[in-house]
């Protein structure tokens, strides 16, 4: 087997906070069969020194996925992949945990597939502009973060509740009955009254009367 072509990063050393981020635009454009659209997506700050494994799991999180227990992969616009590297496969792919975003460019565009039965793929795309973590986190934390999205987020397995057999009808809604009494118009008592005018259904029922 060929070993893989690895292209070349500025450092992968850690580098000062003060370092310009990159702005990664992610779009989920793909899952189980089915297209998004409109497509939900985030932005993400990502740093140089961050690595494609930090990547991952940033989006992963980003987009509400619990169980990670799934394979994923980077491909970019040349044919190089990016994840872990498994014996067992004969593929040419790049150790995640070693490769960093330095080796980005803005405006390069390039896809991440999350569970290869389910196939979430997403577009990612490196603004032209770099960004202030402190401006738009806050903070300048360790992984890259996500700060600012969009869009309903499809569960993982395409679940409606927790008990969702893909073939059984949903549950009558409770209308709040089902909670415990911690806050307004929760529990037994007070639920159904939620937007409705005191009084209303007896007045209505005085005018039908008349």
């Amino acid at each position: 087997m060929n070993k893989p072509t690895r292209r070349t990063s500025k450092s992968t050393s850690d580098e000062p906070a003060h370092e310009a981020w990159f702005s990664i635009r992610v779009d989920l454009v793909e899952g189980r069969g089915e297209h998004c659209w409109p497509r939900p997506g985030r932005l993400i700050a990502a740093a140089p020194r961050h690595s494609f494994a930090q990547l991952a799991s940033a989006i992963d999180r980003a987009f509400a996925r619990w169980d990670i227990s799934h394979l994923h992969q980077f491909e970019l616009a040349d044919g190089t992949k990016i994840g872990r590297p498994d014996p067992d496969f004969d593929e040419e792919i790049l150790d995640e945990r070693r490769e960093r975003l330095s080796q980005l460019h803005p405006s390069e565009q390039f896809v991440y597939v999350f569970d290869f039965g389910d196939y979430w793929a997403h577009l990612c795309t490196v603004a032209q502009e770099s960004v202030d973590p402190l401006a738009v986190l806050g903070l300048v934390p360790r992984e890259p973060l996500p700060y600012f999205g969009w869009g309903s987020i499809p569960d993982q397995y395409g679940r409606a509740w927790d008990e969702d057999d893909s073939s059984s009808p949903p549950p009558p809604d409770p209308e709040l009955r089902d909670l415990p009494p911690l806050q307004p118009g929760w529990g037994a008592t007070s639920a159904g009254r939620l937007g409705r005018t005191p009084g209303l259904e007896t007045r209505t029922a005085a005018v039908l009367i008349l």
